[in-house]
């Protein structure tokens, strides 16, 4: 008798390894996907209740004869349908397969057809237990879940066969006969069948994380590199960051007439500041398409030498604002190295990243170059209004006070020499400060007493760095808009504080007539200026905000960061 059971055992063993390795062949298929994938949409369930059927079918038809029946490994594909589809996949997998069987014949066919239904059941319950204790799916891909489920299920099926096939007797003998092997085996091979899916599963979730950081990484590294677009000093940064993060065996980027970089294997040939010689990057450029030599069916020849040790090469068109090509980004492999198609998919990426970034870049000069005319524009404005004023003042001072009127010459030309020559983009508030100080010693005289300035800068604001030519336009702004409009004394304050958190600088005058400008008008021009260099010079938490109380106060507030430039 253990003889017998131990045959019967190897002989479903036998089966069984048919049965994983149709399994394992279907692994390496997008078939197997959904397995893997507990998506509840119908074609995933649809998908789930065509595959373990088949399972099902397949472990009949693998049966062994026996008095009149079949020893089989049918409860897999029902008990592991239903473990992954739910009740319902586990139900209709096992009726496909109890009917198949039941249509072979044998005195346990009712029984068998039965059982099978009631297998998928079991499966099925075990996924609404697992589901409603755990809410991690990871918990039914469990290779022991599935061979106490089956163990059950198999267990179910012998009891039926003993209360349903007749005669009792042959029922009886038969049970004795196939109970142990086929509990055994088909434990075991669910549990196997688990552990592929499980692992496919794990390999595939590893895969995709790699992908997606690496993915992700790469476009974090990226992200500012092109600071005036497409230069090859960039090109070379960005080169060697994706060669880093891809492993690649060499990266190229060029525009459309030269390359701009190449790092890793074969720059001892491939140079930059060449024109572009290969044939499947003027194709990329020429056709705006992915060109693609994957060393095998259609290789990579190198235009600069025969003895070049790259093998592969995937060009990438660089796209511009208007889909036209700008340059391409080229992945190299060796000849010694498989080309991986997800090289394929990274490089499109990257691809876009480095459009992304050149047209990010352009679109900021374009806006630095707009604000910097603008700026010059408000300058070319502002001159001569304040001069010819300037002028009328010393001419009015220089005949009862000569003193005076040396040192009016003396702002003007500090005004006018700073405002002329000051070409870099910031400067310290000290050195802003000294430039306003001059103008509004200017205005001081020319109002007399109908003008009264303060200031109250803190010592540590002194070196904050800011755009050149921030104060003097709200300066002038609150004199001509505000206090000049004043019949009793006007009042300009200056003075610094520290609100939530954010240094600012306040400009604040006594008159309260601001009203929200026309960009088209000069104080709306000048203010609009100001805000715009601010907000790009430290971020759109900074920049421009004005208090009005009517008749009262109006307060020019600039938000700076914290900590000086180093």
């Amino acid at each position: 008798m253990i003889l017998s059971d131990f045959s019967l055992l190897l002989s479903l063993a036998q089966q069984m390894s048919v049965f994983l390795v149709i399994a394992y062949l279907l692994s390496k298929t997008p078939a197997f996907l959904p397995l893997s994938n507990l998506s509840p949409r119908l074609p995933n369930t649809f998908i789930l209740y065509c595959l373990f059927s088949g399972f099902c079918i397949l472990g009949t038809y693998f049966g062994l004869a026996i008095d009149d029946a079949i020893a089989n490994t049918r409860a897999v594909g029902a008990v592991l349908g239903g473990l992954l589809g739910g009740p319902v996949v586990g139900i209709l997998v096992g009726f496909t397969g109890g009917i198949h069987r039941y249509f072979m014949g044998g005195f346990t066919d009712l029984a068998c057809a039965i059982s099978t239904t009631l297998e998928g059941l079991v499966g099925g319950l075990f996924h609404l237990w697992i589901r409603r204790r755990s809410s991690h799916n990871e918990h039914l891909f469990s290779p022991s879940i599935a061979f106490v489920a089956t163990l059950l299920a198999e267990a179910l099926q012998m009891l039926l066969i003993l209360l349903i096939a007749k005669p009792f007797e042959q029922a009886l003998h038969l049970v004795e006969v196939i109970a142990l092997p086929m509990l055994t085996a088909n434990s075991v091979g669910a549990a196997l069948f688990m552990m592929m899916i499980r692992d496919r599963r794990h390999l595939y979730d590893k895969f995709t994380s790699h992908s997606s950081a690496k993915a992700l990484n790469l476009a974090q590294r990226m992200v500012g590199t092109f600071h005036d677009g497409f230069k090859q000093a960039d090109a070379i940064r960005i080169a060697n960051i994706i060669r880093e993060e891809t492993g690649v065996s060499a990266v190229a980027i060029t525009d459309t007439q030269q390359v701009l970089a190449f790092t890793g294997l074969g720059e001892d040939h491939h140079k930059a500041n060449r024109p572009i010689a290969s044939k499947q990057t003027h194709q990329a450029i020429n056709e705006n398409k992915i060109v693609f030599a994957d060393g095998v069916e259609e290789p990579y020849r190198c235009s600069s030498s025969d003895k070049c040790p790259l093998g592969s090469s995937l060009v990438v068109p660089i796209r511009g604002g208007e889909n036209e090509v700008i340059g391409t980004v080229k992945l190299y492999e060796s000849k010694r190295r498989l080309f991986l198609h997800i090289n394929r998919a990274l490089g499109e990426g990257i691809a876009k990243v480095i459009a992304e970034q050149v047209r990010e870049s352009q679109v900021q000069h374009q806006q630095q170059l707009l604000t910097e005319a603008e700026l010059k524009l408000a300058r070319a404005q502002i001159n001569p209004h304040f001069l010819f004023n300037a002028l009328n003042t010393i001419s009015a001072v220089v005949k009862r006070d000569a003193n005076a009127a040396r040192q009016l010459i003396a702002d003007l030309a500090l005004f006018l020499r700073v405002n002329l020559k000051r070409n870099q983009q910031t400067t310290r508030l000290s050195a802003e400060l000294e430039h306003v100080n001059a103008y509004l010693h200017i205005e001081q005289v020319r109002f007399a007493d109908r003008l009264v300035i303060k200031q109250d800068i803190a010592e540590d604001f002194l070196q904050l760095e800011l755009p050149t030519f921030t104060l003097q336009p709200l300066v002038e702004n609150a004199i001509k808009h505000g206090t000049a409009h004043l019949l009793e004394t006007g009042e300009i304050t200056i003075y610094s504080r520290v609100h939530n958190g954010i240094k600012q600088l306040v400009v604040e005058d006594n008159a309260g007539l601001y009203e929200h400008p026309d960009q088209a008008t000069h104080e709306g021009l000048g203010m609009h200026i100001v805000d715009t260099r601010l907000r790009n010079a430290f971020g759109s938490h900074y920049g421009l905000s004005v208090e009005c109380q009517l008749n009262q106060y109006t307060r020019v507030i600039i938000s700076l960061p914290r900590e000086p430039k180093p």
